[in-house]
């Protein structure tokens, strides 16, 4: 085998690399089911504006995305988002839920719902900070 830097890469690749990760790790750990998890806002006209987008795995719910349109935010979309995928996430049986977030993003917004910081990538990026956040909901 010999390493190749793909010059465009797309799903393809992704899936066939994520294929060999996901088939490692179920052979080391009870292999669990992997459950999207997708809560919309929609607009006047019905159309998706903004939501969460997540993914539970062993015993998890990681929050890969959460983003509330500009003008509605302040209003509790984001809150409601958040208890709507806790609800979700106990509902699957996950014990917990993690996430990530910029220090110019929504540290404090999560911390104000119980969620704490378990890491810390300093100039991620440059003069800024990435954090990881989690919450216990058993």
């Amino acid at each position: 085998m010999t390493p190749e830097i793909v010059a465009a890469p797309g799903d393809a690749e992704r899936e066939a690399i994520l294929a060999v990760l996901v088939a490692y790790n179920d052979s080391r750990v009870a292999p669990g089911k992997r459950q999207p998890v997708a809560i919309v806002l929609r607009d006047e006209l019905g159309a998706v504006a903004g939501g969460l987008w997540g993914m539970a795995s062993y015993g998890w719910l990681f929050v890969q995305y959460l983003v509330v349109p500009e003008v509605a935010r302040g209003r509790g979309q984001g809150r409601a988002l958040m208890m709507a995928a806790e609800a979700e996430a106990r509902r699957l049986g996950c014990m917990g839920v993690w996430l990530d977030t910029f220090s110019f993003q929504a540290r404090g917004f999560y911390e104000k719902l119980g969620y704490a910081v378990f890491g810390e990538i300093a100039d991620y990026p440059p003069g800024e900070a990435r954090y990881f956040l989690s919450k216990r909901l058993d």
